[in-house]
């Protein structure tokens, strides 16, 4: 059985491939020249999203028309081929970087290069080599609008239940470095893939979101942004409890907590009962016998910034299952879960 990421790779290739061809088979019956371009520019634009690519398809058309002018003002007057296309280049590449447009300056290149080989600045040929980047956007735009949004959501599902199984068991090595139990070396290390995998996963939920009309659709890149958050308080936590010199008898509490948080990490728990458990462990930690030695304070200090620390970590939780916009994909979630 397929995985996700070889169906979305064969839904991507099926796209260019077909998008590709169907262009240049308009072009062919169209008697254009260069007919194969217009597979190129679809190839080029078809790597966007649908938003990427309306917002593309439309700068091909300015750029192009710059593009136009240009062709005029140094193919024409100078007579050397090979400087001509050279300046052509530059002055394409100038206007298109400055206006935050180089994506389109490939295309340009490819038109470009038609007008070297021809040398032919009548309209007709000018509407030629319009009509093949506007066929190649064309079947970009109708490209973007097929979307396999089903196996999406499916991936983007296996993507929350592993990284909830990779923070719990980040939790529990926490936990156990506070009980002084042995636990794993790899702490930094397992933080860093998972920073690593977040990054990943906030991609695709962008680009899905940029690809889909689905109200809901933002609903994963906002999960991922707060897990990730999440993620970047833990590598804070993990800093402090390294600058303990010796487990004070309050780190076991702390622990506990964390066991008990631990449970409560999915993705549709709201974290109400945690953060009044969590002030309780607050209002707990205040009774406790002063510290007698420097040491005793710092270790104190370092055990109440990690209370801080989940404190932080339990109000993005919150904030984000507050959010409204995700209230409601939330709840079906929930009940495509039941039996």
């Amino acid at each position: 059985m397929l995985t996700i990421q070889w169906k979305r790779a064969l839904l991507l290739a099926g796209k260019i491939a077909i998008g590709s061809s169907l262009a240049i088979i308009t072009a062919e019956l169209l008697h254009l020249q260069f007919a194969a371009s217009a597979g190129t520019v679809t190839l080029l634009t078809v790597l966007t999203t649908r938003k990427g690519t309306l917002k593309l398809s439309g700068a091909r058309i300015v750029t192009f028309l710059l593009a136009a002018v240009i062709t005029l003002v140094t193919f024409l007057p100078i007579h050397s081929e090979w400087l001509a296309f050279g300046l052509y280049i530059f002055l394409v590449s100038l206007i298109s970087e400055r206006f935050g447009l180089r994506a389109t300056i490939s295309t340009n290149a490819v038109i470009g290069t038609h007008f070297l080989t021809t040398l032919d600045f009548s309209p007709a040929f000018f509407l030629n080599e319009f009509l093949l980047v506007f066929i190649g956007i064309v079947y970009a735009f109708l490209l973007s609008l097929w979307q396999n949004e089903e196996s999406e959501r499916e991936s983007f599902r296996q993507h929350i239940h592993q990284l909830e199984q990779d923070v719990q068991g980040i939790l529990g090595e926490i936990a156990k470095y506070l009980s002084n139990e042995p636990c794993s070396s790899n702490l930094w290390q397992d933080l860093t893939a998972i920073q690593g995998k977040l990054e990943k996963n906030m991609a695709e939920a962008y680009e899905y979101e940029g690809n889909t009309k689905d109200e809901d659709a933002g609903y994963y890149a906002r999960y991922f942004e707060m897990r990730m958050n999440q993620v970047t308080i833990l590598v804070g936590l993990q800093r402090e409890m390294q600058k303990i010199k010796s487990m004070p008898v309050q780190a076991e509490m702390i622990a506990e907590y964390i066991r008990y948080l631990n449970q409560y990490i999915l993705e549709l728990n709201e974290p109400t009962q945690q953060m009044q458990r969590l002030d309780e462990m607050f209002q707990q930690m205040k009774t406790q016998p002063l510290p007698v030695t420097r040491e005793e304070f710092e270790n104190r200090a370092v055990l109440y910034h990690i209370l801080m620390d989940l404190e932080e970590f339990l109000l993005l939780k919150k904030r984000f299952v507050d959010s409204g916009d995700s209230t409601h994909l939330m709840a079906v979630e929930a009940g495509e879960q039941d039996p």
